[in-house]
């Protein structure tokens, strides 16, 4: 199965970080969330405690086969100061690797140029941030190596398009069904 880091900081939206941790690790990845905060514990933007698996100056990275951004605010904001979190997806981005960012954090990557040319989404209203990309208005979005999300709604959409990319349609199925999603439809 495939290794993930997905990256906590100070503001991040909680759904838009622990739902893709779920279905991820209920797909049989192994996830590990990383402070970019340098301690071990993040306040998510609706005030909810969030502890991580590692701190990102302390973590070894290299394993990484998909990197996720969640959104939220300042929780992006954080993310794009990050200069360690930015070298990080640079070096990942020139390897091939998957990213992935949801709501506001597809920032981050428009910021870093890794958008450009691609199809992306993000937060209503903060296209003007997807640097280079054409932007669209439909949940999830992936181009190449990078997948990105519009919000919170979209997070299991989101989630379920990861685990499609990294472990197949039969197993992005089988959790979707697991979790009764999408229920009453």
């Amino acid at each position: 199965m495939a290794k993930i880091y997905v990256f906590l900081a100070d503001g991040c939206e909680e759904i838009e970080a622990l739902t893709p941790v779920d279905l991820l690790r209920r797909a049989g990845n192994e996830v590990c969330t990383v402070s970019v905060m340098g301690r071990q514990t993040v306040c998510g933007s609706h005030g909810i405690a969030i502890g991580a698996d590692a701190i990102l100056e302390e973590a070894s990275l290299a394993d990484g086969d998909l990197f996720v951004l969640p959104g939220g605010m300042p929780g992006t904001k954080h993310l794009l100061e990050n200069q360690t979190l930015a070298a990080l997806l640079k070096q990942k981005y020139g390897e091939g690797k998957r990213l992935a960012a949801i709501c506001a954090a597809p920032w981050v990557l428009g910021n870093l140029g890794m958008l450009q040319g691609r199809r992306a989404v993000c937060y209503p209203g903060m296209e003007e941030h997807l640097t280079g990309a054409a932007a669209l208005s439909v949940p999830v979005v992936t181009d190449g190596p990078v997948t990105t999300a519009r919000g919170v709604g979209a997070a299991i959409d989101f989630a379920l398009e990861l685990i499609r990319l990294l472990n197949g349609e039969e197993k992005a199925v089988a959790v979707k069904e697991e979790v009764v999603y999408p229920y009453g439809c």
